[in-house]
Formats: C-alpha cells, sequence, structure tokens
C-alpha cells in the first residue's frame, strides 16, 4: 500500500543527487551547489549505525573508495581566492579566514563548525573525527594527517581548502534540502493523492482497499495533528520571545551612549599608544648614538691593529736581517710573547665590542617588533570600528622621531572617520526605532495565525476521535497474527538447535586441528633451536680465530715500530 507524501517511490525517498561522475566533471571555481556522491546514505543513515560506527573507530583511514574519482586540488591562486571567498561567506560572521593564508586556529575553528552542522560531534580528537567523517561521506578530497596537524603551513593549505570548499557546498546542498521541504505543501499533496486514490478504488468497489486507506491516511493525520500541536505551541513561545526582545529593546540604554563610551575608551588607548611611541623613539635614539660612539671606537681599535701587524712585519725583516746571539734571540723571543699576549687581549676587547653591538642591534630590533605589535592592535581595533577607510598605522623603521615613525595622517583622516562613525550611530538609532514598530506589527499577525491554527487543530481532533475507534477493531486481527507467529518462533527454534548440533561437530574438528598445529610447531622450533645452536659454535670459533690474529697483527705491528725507532735513533745519530 503507497503512502501519502508524494506517492510511491518519491514519497518515500528524498531529492535525486547528481552522480558522482557530474560531480568530478564541475570545476570547483562554480558557485552553484556541488551535489556529492552518497548524500543519501550519509544524511538517511540510522541512529543504530551512527552510533556503532562512533563507538568502533579504526585507528588509522583507509584509501578512498575504488570507485572515487581522481579529483585535483587548488593550486593556482585565482582559483583558491575564489573558493576562500565561497566558504567565507557560508562561515561569516563566526569565522573568517584571512588570504592568503589563514592562521591554523581559524582552520580548525572552521572544520569544528561544519562538523556541527553535520551534526558529527567530537568525540577524540578534531582530526581522527574529520578523517572518518570524510570518509563515511566518500569525499573526493585526500586529506592527512600532517595537513591537519600543520594546518597553517603554504603545502598543506591547497588540501585543506578543497575541503573547506567541498564541505560549503555539502552543507550549502542540505540547507537548501532542509528549506524546500514544506509541510503545507506535503499536507496538500497528501489530501489530494488520498482522494484520487479512494475515488479509483471507489469506482472499481474494492472496499477492502478502501477502509485500509482510510485507516492509512486517518493514522498519518493524527501524526499531523501531533506535529501542528507541537508548532503550534512553538510559535506561541517564538512569540513570548519576541514580546521579551521588544521590551529588552526599550528598556536598554541606547546604542549611541555606548558607541560613544567606546569611543572615548579608543582615543584614550590612542593618546597612550603615542606616549609610548614617543618614550620609545626616544630610547631608540639614545641606543642609536651609543652604536655610533662604539662603531667609532671599534674602527680605532682595528686600525690600531693594523699598525701593529705593519710594525710587526716590519721588526721580523729587520731581526732576519740582523746576526742575533742566544741572548738576543732569548730577549726577542719575551718581547714577541709579550706583544702576541696584547694582540690577544685587543682582539677579546674587540669581540665584546663585536658582542655588545650585535646586543644592541638585537635590542632594537626587539622594541621595533614591540612598536609594531601595539600598531597592529590599534590597526585591528579600528577594523573593528568599520570605520569605512583604508587607513592603518605604517612604522617606517628608518624614522628618527615619532612623526616620521608613524606618519601625521592619523591627525587628519582618523577624526572625519570617528565623526562619520557618529552620524552613522544616530542614523541606525533611527532605523531600529522603525523596525521596533514594524515587529511590533508582524507579532499582531502572527497572533491571528496562531488563532486560525487553533481551530484547525480541533477539527483534527474531532477526526482523531473516529479513527481511535476504527483501531479497536484492529486489535483482534493483531491477536492472530501474534498466534501465527509463535507457531513461526517455534520452527525457527527447532532448525536452531539442529544448527547447534553441528556448530559442536565443527568446534571438536577445529579442536583437533590445533593440536596437530601445536605439535607440529613444537618438531619446527626444537629444529631450529638445533640450528641456532651450530651456527652460534661456528661463530665463537670465528672470533677466537680473529682473536688470534689480532694478536698476532699487534705483535707484528710493536716489532716493526721498535724496528723504526732503532732507525730513528741511528739517524739521529748519523
Amino acid at each position: 500500500m503507497r503512502r501519502g507524501g508524494g506517492g510511491g517511490a518519491a514519497g518515500r525517498h528524498p531529492k535525486s543527487s547528481l552522480a558522482p561522475s557530474a560531480a568530478v566533471d564541475r570545476t570547483p571555481m562554480m558557485d552553484q551547489p556541488l551535489y556529492p556522491r552518497n548524500l543519501d546514505h550519509a544524511f538517511s543513515r540510522r541512529d543504530s549505525d551512527a552510533f556503532s560506527i562512533c563507538s568502533s573507530r579504526p585507528s588509522s583511514i583507509g584509501t578512498a573508495p575504488a570507485h572515487a574519482a581522481p579529483t585535483t586540488n587548488l593550486s593556482d591562486r585565482s582559483s583558491q581566492a575564489a573558493a576562500l571567498r565561497v566558504v567565507n561567506a557560508y562561515l561569516a560572521p563566526t569565522i573568517h579566514l584571512r588570504a592568503p593564508l589563514p592562521a591554523a586556529r581559524d582552520i580548525l575553528a572552521a572544520f569544528r563548525h561544519f562538523l556541527e552542522r553535520l551534526q558529527y560531534p567530537v568525540q577524540t580528537s578534531l582530526e581522527e573525527d574529520l578523517l572518518i567523517l570524510l570518509r563515511l561521506l566518500a569525499c573526493p578530497y585526500k586529506l592527512t594527517r600532517s595537513a591537519l596537524k600543520a594546518p597553517g603551513t603554504p603545502h598543506s593549505w591547497p588540501p585543506l581548502l578543497s575541503v573547506l570548499y567541498w564541505l560549503t557546498l555539502l552543507c550549502r546542498v542540505a540547507d537548501n534540502l532542509d528549506a524546500s521541504s514544506s509541510p503545507t505543501a506535503a499536507t496538500s499533496n497528501d489530501l489530494m493523492l488520498y482522494i484520487t486514490e479512494s475515488y479509483n478504488l471507489f469506482l472499481t468497489a474494492d472496499d477492502d482497499a478502501v477502509a485500509s486507506l482510510d485507516e492509512e491516511y486517518m493514522s498519518k493525520a493524527s501524526v499531523q495533528t501531533d506535529a501542528l500541536a507541537v508548532a503550534v505551541q512553538a510559535l506561541e513561545k517564538e512569540v513570548e520571545d519576541l514580546e521579551g526582545k521588544r521590551s529588552k529593546q526599550t528598556s536598554e540604554p541606547s546604542r549611541r551612549k555606548a558607541l560613544e563610551e567606546k569611543k572615548e575608551a579608543f582615543t584614550a588607548d590612542v593618546q597612550k599608544f603615542d606616549a609610548v611611541v614617543k618614550s620609545w623613539s626616544a630610547k631608540i635614539k639614545e641606543k642609536e648614538d651609543s652604536l655610533v660612539v662604539l662603531e667609532k671606537e671599534l674602527e680605532a681599535k682595528v686600525m690600531n691593529g693594523q699598525h701593529m701587524l705593519v710594525e710587526n712585519e716590519e721588526l721580523v725583516k729587520k731581526v732576519e736581517a740582523q746576526v742575533v746571539n742566544v741572548r738576543d734571540a732569548d730577549r726577542m723571543t719575551r718581547e714577541m710573547q709579550a706583544v702576541e699576549h696584547d694582540i690577544s687581549k685587543l682582539e677579546n676587547a674587540n669581540a665584546a665590542l663585536e658582542e655588545k653591538g650585535w646586543e644592541l642591534q638585537a635590542a632594537l630590533v626587539t622594541k621595533l617588533e614591540d612598536i609594531e605589535g601595539l600598531a597592529e592592535q590599534c590597526n585591528q581595533a579600528l577594523k573593528r570600528l568599520k570605520l569605512g577607510i583604508d587607513f592603518k598605522y605604517m612604522l617606517n623603521a628608518k624614522g628618527s622621531s615619532p612623526s616620521e615613525i608613524l606618519g601625521t595622517a592619523y591627525k587628519t583622516v582618523l577624526k572625519a572617520a570617528l565623526s562619520a562613525l557618529a552620524n552613522e550611530t544616530k542614523r541606525i538609532f533611527a532605523s531600529k526605532h522603525d523596525e521596533s514598530n514594524d515587529l511590533q506589527k508582524h507579532l499582531q499577525g502572527n497572533a491571528k495565525i496562531i488563532e486560525e491554527k487553533r481551530n484547525n487543530v480541533s477539527v483534527l481532533e474531532a477526526k482523531t476521535n473516529e479513527v481511535i475507534a476504527q483501531l479497536d477493531s484492529l486489535d483482534l486481527e493483531i491477536g492472530n497474527h501474534v498466534s501465527s507467529c509463535s507457531a513461526d518462533s517455534r520452527k525457527m527454534k527447532d532448525e536452531l538447535e539442529e544448527k547447534e548440533d553441528h556448530l559442536s561437530t565443527l568446534e571438536k574438528e577445529a579442536d583437533t586441528f590445533l593440536k596437530n598445529s601445536e605439535q607440529s610447531f613444537q618438531d619446527v622450533s626444537r629444529q631450529t633451536d638445533e640450528e641456532t645452536q651450530m651456527c652460534a659454535s661456528e661463530l665463537l670459533k670465528l672470533i677466537d680465530s680473529i682473536t688470534e690474529y689480532k694478536e698476532f697483527v699487534e705483535t707484528s705491528i710493536s716489532g716493526m715500530k721498535k724496528c723504526l725507532y732503532e732507525s730513528v735513533d741511528d739517524i739521529a745519530s748519523l
């Protein structure tokens, strides 16, 4: 018997998705929804199947199915930018992935958002659950664990973006399917099918089929009545929530005051930032002056060292030209040692000066990075204000004064933008007041709709009482069916006992085979141990022979060394 809600197979299944080949042939930059494969299986899975999948997770994710078509990742910049715009449009305003390479925490937050949207809770870890979900949904893009462990790197971003784009299109398809299921259209379609089928059976004089069709439709009507009652309660709750929101909006302080307070806070922060920049500029200037003095000292030391090298070369030439006796040679050796000692002291002092110079340079770089971090915080605060201007603090590392480091544009551009923001705040306050009036009118219309739905519920309750009377007649038929089912169960029990006897015989055969296997394993182990002992004895013999040969070689080497030393002594005596 067919059920209402579309009739036949069309009423039992959701909308058909595109074939897998069509999903692969589409380019990733098309803004149309990309229907992935096996969506019906993914979204119509029973709760028991989902529980068994979540409770028995595999330790590693296998390769893609054999029927999955090969798919390439987004490699060029233009396709990545287009795909990233689609993903950001879906994730806005909670998550925003910055181009060209988003932060790792934003990428993981986007994946977590898609898991929540697909109603797949994270139980062990985000990486393992995401890989399992992609495998269940037959994702055409391959994603590895290394890419998920380091998502903010350039080589792992293209496959991650491909999977994000695919999940975005999948969620959009799910949203479209949810929006397309209209209860009123389904109700009218069910009623038309019921009338047509009932009239057809009436013309064929099939009274039993007409009665069964009536019972089926009345059961569905009772279910729809319960659903409508729940919907009415939800609408009443929504009316109460809207009333509470309206009263809250009228009682809360104006948004203009909050924005003015934020403006004053930001103005104070800007003043503090200017003071910090001035103090750090003075410190940087002092460090630069000290660095210049140290560089001059270093140059003087280098020149002195060069002069000393020239003097040493001249002294060496003079010494070589003179006839030197033993006392003069000793005296010159002592003088040369003193000069070398002085040179080592100068080199140590030069190294210390270089280390101080590097330390000063590192301190300057650190302070400049701190100033850049403060400038970035100010830019983020201006971005949150949404002033509508392209203004950012751009630091000039080569500047020597606060105005050269920060620039002077913030004195003229930022003030005009803040005044424009105040005017925009006034306009928003007026528009919110108009929206409050429109919302009041909308609440009155919702009250009328709720009254009409209550009348419909009373009519459906009367029909439900009639259906209950018809259900009592079905109890007798159910009892007869239970008796027939009990007879079938007894028959199945007898068959099960026969199968258990067969299973016991199989277990005995398995025990016999196990014993034989253990005996053969013991024989093989014993043979392997004997072979191992033979190999060990041969190895010991080989080690002994190597030891003897080593002693012979050491003896030969000692004799050769002795002969060599004697030859050296003879040559020295000659």
